[in-house]
């Protein structure tokens, strides 16, 4: 069946809210009509009109390895002719967690669940059913996915759609929640249960942790008793073979993965020491349980993902981001519209100016880059060109280990034209 992308997104609205499954992809941010994806190889995506396009999304983040890797590709096959669902214990998990366990220090069991936000949500869940506290701190701008305790001050998504939190959310179910300042160190007391962080901020566009930032927090929650919780689902074993753990030299209390670990499957994971993850059901009093956990697809593409990523491969990824960054920066510099391309190991982000500019440092600081409306015409020039962004300013880029030099190279080609377009029509706009 052929059919536009503009009748896709028409026949989704009738039947989906907003015609989408997820706020972001409705282009709400940037305006116009979404591609809709008919396929992806490698570093491409292909969309029901036939258009091709070099993506950056990559299912923000869960892509590593490319779209439709034929290692992935052929063990779901396997695992799926084997049967989809059990709702029983499979080797699958098992082999899973015994690799994420083996790659990262102090993780020693691990909690297979279906997604990114409910393995946060369940972390938390534990962390106060351990500690015996109620309260939670987060902090500005990071995203930890849509369970109520956690959607307060978030980035991502929630930030594109000009929402403070949201409705449905009742200050019974934030009542607990503490927001600080990202790369401001908190003073706690002994009322937290746990500081919950992203290593790297990914969901404010990209603010990386500043000096003894991660260490500072490590030794604040050890002062008081609380505990650390790590929001690994985008940094989980994409910054180095042991995540942000191995990378920074900070040990928390709780990890939660996602993306990565489903090889762009459904799955996430929290997990920490045995003593920890005794408080469980069914060995403890917190309850945590789900149908689908540690579904045998998913399993078996996470592991598969994990088999074809080693230190060479994360070295590799991380140089070739590095000079891409700059690059990039560099290649939209020399039309006139100011870049700045923050990373940290294969993570990379983009802001837009008209005037120079120091890289964010906080939320506050992000939000005025990506609210400048610099970002919605640079987004429509580049997809015009066939290269594919996240549909709003606060997401980041996820280089492939499939993106050649030649995707690269067509990038900082593409993206000195869209600058140059960009700069044309902004003459006079505010900075």
């Amino acid at each position: 069946m052929s059919a536009s992308n503009l009748e896709w997104f028409e026949r989704a609205q009738s039947v989906i809210p907003g015609g989408v499954d997820s706020p972001v992809r409705s282009f709400r941010s940037v305006g116009g009509t979404p591609y809709t994806v008919a396929s992806g190889s490698g570093a491409y995506v292909t969309d029901v009109e036939g258009t091709t396009y070099i993506d950056y999304v990559q299912s923000y983040g869960a892509s590593i390895l490319g779209h439709a890797e034929p290692r992935v590709v052929q063990a779901i096959a396997h695992a799926a002719q084997l049967g989809t669902t059990f709702g029983a214990p499979t080797p699958g998990e098992v082999l899973l967690a015994e690799e994420m366990v083996q790659r990262v220090s102090g993780l020693e069991q691990v909690r297979l669940v279906s997604s990114g936000t409910e393995a946060v949500m369940s972390a938390v869940r534990l962390a106060r059913g351990a500690t015996g506290r109620s309260t939670i701190v987060k902090f500005d701008g990071c995203y930890h996915g849509h369970s109520d305790a956690l959607l307060v001050a978030a980035g991502s998504g929630v930030a594109q759609m000009g929402l403070a939190g949201s409705a449905g959310v009742t200050s019974g179910a934030v009542a607990n929640t503490r927001v600080a300042p990202y790369n401001v160190v908190p003073t706690l007391d002994s009322s937290i249960a746990a500081v919950l962080v992203e290593p790297v901020a990914a969901n404010m566009n990209l603010v990386a942790p500043g000096e003894g930032f991660l260490s500072a927090l490590r030794a604040e929650c050890d002062r008081v008793g609380a505990l650390l919780i790590f929001d690994e689902v985008i940094t989980g074993f994409r910054l180095a073979r042991g995540g942000a753990e191995e990378f920074f030299g900070v040990t928390p209390d709780l990890w939660c993965f996602g993306k990565v670990i489903g090889g762009g499957l459904p799955v996430g994971a929290f997990g920490g020491s045995r003593e920890l993850l005794s408080h469980l059901a069914p060995n403890g009093p917190v309850y945590q349980a789900g149908t689908l956990s540690g579904n045998p697809l998913a399993t078996a593409a996470g592991l598969s993902v994990l088999a074809a990523l080693d230190t060479a491969q994360y070295n590799e990824l991380s140089a070739t981001v590095s000079n891409f960054a700059t690059q990039l920066a560099d290649a939209i510099s020399s039309s006139g519209l100011v870049a700045l391309t923050p990373h940290v190991g294969p993570l990379m982000g983009l802001y837009l100016s008209l005037e120079p500019v120091a890289a964010p440092k906080n939320f506050l600081e992000a939000t005025s880059l990506c609210e400048n409306s610099l970002y919605r015409p640079f987004f429509h020039a580049m997809l015009r060109r066939g290269v594919a962004l996240a549909p709003g300013a606060y997401e980041i880029l996820f280089v492939s280990l499939a993106h050649s030099t030649n995707d690269l190279e067509r990038t900082l080609d593409v993206a000195a034209e869209a600058a140059l377009e960009v700069v044309s029509s902004s003459v006079g706009a505010p900075t």
